[in-house]
């Protein structure tokens, strides 16, 4: 790792993914292997193990760092890591999987990881649910998943034979391949930027505010599985190729893919997305208002709060907090509640719902609130019958 690279997280990129020349031997014993299926949640968290991408992890948890990140918010070992990495099976599949058995882990008939049993162990779902979601309510998207998992959890490393093809091959780099780019580029200092919906004027703003202290931006959308009246990823990237094209300094920036399932656990997985995030490069990560929330089951700055919770640089990434922000008619410009000291009525902010209603229709919001190249993607999205929908956040 070049010198002038920040650290992964826990000091090494871990590589879980077979060698090509092992696949072939590797299929074959996992013929033989008992089978554990496993749904696309999991398999996103394979092929971000496989990359290195939750670095320091090796596979999934232990009851060690289970209970300690479920209580802590650190692994055993004391590092901070704040979500738990876990693969769940029925009590009757378990019984065979003794301490130092291999698991073939398939999807759809397929092996796509072998599971090297370290241990198997019983967990509360509900005290999980309030500790890392602060809720037992099965209508939060992050719990009902939770709540639909195995009674038993399975741990230990895995080795993946192969990764879920990309949809957006021309930006799926992997933790190294974004950090040689960052690199070549030169940068030292990088800031990532976390986002399930399109890029609109109150993120650009914050972005480029970003971009003034630093090298370098990682726009680094999430594509994994998001909730139903999100935004469909391909939409989503559309949207982002043209503004990064027409807004940007191209050799200041850098758009990657992230193909992590939302977990929506508000402030917790504002930590994590800054930790792998560390890991993929960045130095700096932005952290919004309502990072990762959904509802109204997190304050709208709980996301920034937790990080209070850590010692001074225990994360080893530098957070850049910001508040609201809008584009001020007083003003003349993108302001925010710290800088802009005009009544509400002088500032342009779109509810969901009203944003929603516009796109529908065909109606262009306020250039002041979206750039035009951007709604018009999303109009054309709704024209074509695509499910979308449209988040004011």
């Amino acid at each position: 790792m070049a010198h002038n690279l920040i650290p992964p997280h826990g000091g090494e990129l871990v590589n879980r993914m077979a060698p090509d020349e092992a696949v072939e031997e590797l299929e074959r014993e996992a013929r033989e292997l008992p089978q554990l299926p496993f749904n696309s949640r999991v398999q996103s968290d394979l092929d971000l193990l496989a990359v290195g991408a939750f670095s320091p992890l090796t596979g999934f948890m232990k009851e060690a760092d289970y209970e300690s990140v479920v209580e802590t918010m650190h692994l055993a070992s004391g590092l901070p890591w704040s979500l738990p990495i876990t693969l769940s099976a029925r009590e009757e599949q378990a019984a065979s999987y003794f301490t130092g058995a291999r698991v073939a882990l398939t999807r759809d008939g397929e092996a796509v990881a072998i599971l090297e049993v370290e241990e198997v162990y019983g967990y509360d779902k509900r005290r999980e649910a309030q500790l890392v979601y602060g809720t037992t309510d099965d209508a939060h998207p992050g719990v009902a998943a939770l709540y639909a998992q195995d009674e038993l959890l399975v741990a230990g490393p895995v080795t993946v034979l192969r990764r879920r093809p990309s949809q957006f091959p021309a930006h799926n780099f992997a933790p190294a391949d974004t950090r040689r780019m960052i690199e070549e580029k030169g940068w030292r200092t990088v800031v990532g930027f976390q986002t399930r919906n399109p890029v609109h004027r109150a993120h650009e703003y914050i972005q480029k505010c970003a971009l003034e202290l630093v090298d370098g931006l990682l726009l680094h959308p999430l594509v994994g599985d998001t909730k139903s009246d999100d935004i469909p990823a391909d939409v989503r990237m559309r949207c982002y190729e043209v503004l990064l094209e027409k807004y940007y300094p191209l050799n200041r920036t850098i758009l990657g893919v992230l193909p992590a399932a939302m977990r929506y656990a508000g402030p917790r997985e504002a930590i994590f997305h800054a930790l792998v995030r560390k890991n993929y490069g960045c130095t700096h990560f932005i952290v919004g208002r309502d990072h990762a929330g959904v509802g109204n089951y997190y304050g709208t700055y709980d996301a920034q709060h937790i990080f209070q919770r850590f010692e001074p640089g225990e994360l080893g990434i530098t957070l850049m907090m910001f508040e609201h922000t809008f584009w001020c008619s007083d003003c003349e410009g993108m302001a925010s509640t710290k800088t802009c000291p005009h009544p509400a009525e002088s500032r342009i902010a779109l509810s969901g719902t009203r944003v929603r209603q516009m796109l529908s229709s065909g109606e262009m919001p306020p250039m002041e609130f979206s750039r035009p190249e951007v709604a018009r993607i999303l109009i054309d999205a709704y024209r074509s019958d695509e499910p979308v929908a449209a988040e004011a956040r």
